[in-house]
């Protein structure tokens, strides 16, 4: 790593009193200079409960948006203002306002992976650890419009067999996960535990032998059941998971699924973020208040740990 970027980094930082948040697919050197790395929205409760005047979000969009939405008196800014999330975009809140004209009755939950337009269009939010709990505390008589991820929508139907109305919607990054990726990383690695993100389309998920969020498979591999793990996830989260178990093995089922707007981000990106203040993230009231609503009523449901 270039100490000397590092350095400007932590005398910027100290400038404007700023938190740098890295998610869990970030390149590797965001996430050994950031303060917190994680989920979207663990990160995001985390930098609402510092300090901190400014948040750096090393994500993507939409999470630099709910750390707006949670943080409402912090400055948060996106170092790379084209780091997108084409499964966020996959939905808009007009899309969203038609859906819930076909089905009126019905309760919207809404993954965490969208925008703040469509969170405020939601009556709930939900992440990718919490979606079949999220789901299974509303009503059963009630319908569930689930937005915008097919595949995690799937999955929560299955795991529930709620009657769910899903959105097209997918992750361009894995869906690049195959299943021939699973059987020939398994045919290598016979002893190895697969551990697959629900974002995964439905045959690789059968395949699996756990299905877990970023953070849940954190907390797998540090409990030690295994010495191999093959992840079907984005390839960012192996950083973690060696730097935090350096003795265990961890094989990317497919060096395909890497999410190229997470990669955008750079060490050089951020310290023009905190020198000039940009890109600073807004939304307006309307939407920040109708989107908080929706991540309320989750927590509420299912308190963040």
């Amino acid at each position: 790593m270039n100490e000397k970027l590092i350095r400007k980094i932590e005398q910027l930082k100290e400038r404007r009193n700023a938190v740098i948040l890295a998610h869990n697919y970030q390149p590797g050197e965001i996430q050994d200079l950031a303060d917190f790395t994680g989920d979207s929205l663990g990160l995001s409760i985390k930098a609402s409960q510092t300090d901190a005047d400014t948040i750096v979000f090393c994500g993507v969009l939409f999470m630099a948006e709910t750390a707006a939405i949670l943080s409402p008196d912090k400055t948060v800014l996106l170092p790379e203002i084209n780091a997108g999330c084409p499964m966020a975009d996959m939905i808009t809140a007009d899309q969203l306002r038609q859906l819930k004209q076909e089905h009126p009755e019905a309760l919207v939950v809404c993954y965490v992976n969208s925008s703040a337009e469509v969170k405020a269009e939601s009556d709930y939010c939900c992440t990718s650890a919490n979606a079949v709990e999220v789901v299974r505390s509303l009503p059963e008589d009630k319908q569930v419009l689930f937005v915008p991820d097919q595949h995690l929508g799937q999955f929560v139907a299955e795991k529930t067999g709620r009657d769910i109305t899903l959105w097209p919607g997918y992750c361009t990054s894995h869906v690049f996960i195959t299943t021939d990726d699973i059987q020939a990383a398994k045919a290598k690695y016979p002893e190895a535990i697969v551990m697959a993100h629900p974002e995964c389309t439905e045959p690789v998920k059968a395949l699996a032998d756990e299905l877990l969020s970023t953070s849940q498979m954190l907390k797998l591999a540090a409990q030690g059941v295994a010495r191999q793990f093959i992840i079907a996830t984005e390839t960012g989260i192996i950083h973690s998971l060696k730097k935090q178990n350096p003795d265990l093995e961890f094989i990317p089922a497919s060096h395909r699924a890497i999410c190229p707007n997470m990669k955008k981000i750079t060490l050089d990106k951020v310290i023009a973020s905190l020198e000039e203040m940009q890109y600073e993230i807004t939304l307006p009231e309307a939407i920040s208040t109708r989107a908080k609503k929706a991540l309320d009523r989750m927590v509420e449901i299912l308190p963040t740990k």
